[in-house]
């Protein structure tokens, strides 16, 4: 038997493919949109999937497991308490439930926290469970956040997590894998994961959080500890209860810079995929920076409003093919068009301008000198732990709806790493506003000189 990890770094998530190797028959556990991925495995095997296996219902990406069902005609199993417009293509699956795959088996355990409707799914292999699929339930050292669904169920989730952690830790052997589906970056954990590759229970016995105190103080300390989760979760699980469509990841239709500027002038999003340094150089005014990589969709779906057309522009089409890829994972279907070829080719005609980059030392610096707007884009517990003296502190997500708030003069953008700070100079650009912007690590600000302080 094979266990084969699909990872989704840019989501912190992970799919699981199971391979019986006998028969060739194989399960999927929690399937991500890009459902091609999973078929290059099936290909490269030889393996047939012959059931697609849901944790529950996601808020942090779109799943491809319907598509995946329906496509190789696989049973796809969801929990059967939860209420979907599929009802007639999925199998409801209930506590203790098993389903054969191959010469293993599969069995439902009911896990609510992370959703009210969770499953989790352990694998048997001669009568011996060897693996659990843990989705959002027990993950590396923490459990999976609760307060996704609403305000009022968050304690209630919460109580939930923590029996059901406690409960996959006492019935199952400390020998059992355990593979959760979050945790690995994700927003949907509750705290930072543990950093671990792999685990087990006994070693999650040992290091899970839910399982190292009581209820009352379990539920005290993860509903404390609940920071800000990207604004487009609240659109995921709709989507997923309504059946995702198809995957389309065809290349979107060329626009030449005539349109670029009028998608602009019409309020759209071109989108810029090139580093942050490269766009500080020299970009096309009123085009929004966020330099393809891990953190794409992610800030992408944060910032956005939803809805809101997007035309990606790159040096190469392997970065708007890659753009494109994240952004169906988080349910932007297809983006309004594309252009290659770099700065010169789609700002043709256009006005160019730049602004500048620097360091929290050159922001020291300067700041001996003279007065100078500070701008922090994080959240607001990585502002509550620590901020520069004096900064105005606006959410990313918040910076376009409140330019108005932000102080009159030049603005020092910061966040923890540079790369939200370039997203939120690129919509102060755009506005018109004189801005720099601080591509260092939010560990260099202190080292500077400069004077932070805390709610402390």
């Amino acid at each position: 038997m094979d266990i084969i990890t699909i990872e989704t770094k840019a989501l912190g998530d992970r799919s699981y493919v199971i391979i019986d190797s006998e028969s060739g028959a194989a399960a999927v556990i929690d399937p991500q949109r890009d459902i091609d991925r999973i078929e290059s495995v099936l290909s490269e095997t030889g393996a047939r999937v012959t059931h697609v296996f849901e944790t529950h219902i996601h808020n942090d990406y779109v799943t491809g497991g319907l598509e995946l069902a329906r496509r190789n005609g696989a049973v796809y199993v969801l929990s059967a308490e939860d209420d979907v417009a599929y009802a007639s293509e999925r199998t409801g699956a209930c506590d203790g439930d098993e389903f054969q795959v191959g010469n293993f088996v599969v069995r439902a355990v009911r896990t609510p926290g992370h959703t009210p409707h969770h499953l989790s799914y352990v694998l048997i292999d001669d009568g011996e469970p060897i693996a659990a699929f843990t989705g959002g339930s027990m993950l590396y050292g923490t459990v999976g956040r609760t307060d996704l669904i609403d305000a009022e169920s968050t304690e209630s989730l919460t109580r939930e997590q923590f029996r059901s952690v406690r409960r996959l830790a006492s019935d199952l052997p400390g020998n059992v894998g355990v593979h959760p589906t979050h945790g690995f970056g994700s927003f949907c954990s509750s705290a930072a994961s543990s950093g671990a590759t792999r685990s087990t229970i006994a070693e999650e016995r040992a290091n899970n959080a839910a399982l190292a105190t009581d209820e009352d103080s379990f539920v005290a300390t993860l509903l404390n500890g609940l920071t800000a989760y990207p604004r487009y979760y609240a659109f995921m699980g709709a989507i997923n209860r309504g059946g995702p469509a198809p995957v389309d990841l065809t290349p979107p239709e060329p626009v030449d810079p005539t349109e670029i500027r009028r998608r602009i002038h019409a309020g759209e999003w071109v989108v810029d995929l090139r580093s942050r340094t490269a766009f500080a150089d020299g970009h096309l005014v009123g085009t929004v920076n966020i330099e393809v990589g891990d953190s794409f969709a992610t800030y992408l779906g944060w910032t956005i409003r939803w809805g809101t057309p997007v035309t990606l522009v790159g040096d190469s089409a392997a970065e708007v093919e890659e753009a494109q890829r994240q952004m169906v994972r988080i349910g932007i279907d297809r983006p309004a068009g594309r252009a290659e070829g770099g700065l010169d080719v789609w700002a043709a005609g256009g006005v160019v301008r730049s602004y500048r980059s620097a360091s929290f030392a050159d922001l020291a610096k300067e700041r001996a000198s003279r007065d100078i707007v500070v701008l922090d884009v994080r959240r607001d517990d990585e502002w509550a732990d620590g901020r520069i003296l004096g900064a105005v502190h606006i959410p990313l997500d918040e910076v376009e709806r409140r330019m108005a708030d932000i102080p009159d003069g030049e603005v020092w953008v910061h966040c923890a790493s540079g790369y939200r700070a370039a997203i939120a100079a690129s919509l102060m650009d755009r506005s018109g506003r004189g801005i720099v912007a601080i591509n260092d690590e939010w560990s260099a600000a202190a080292k500077s000189g400069l004077q932070i302080t805390s709610c402390d």
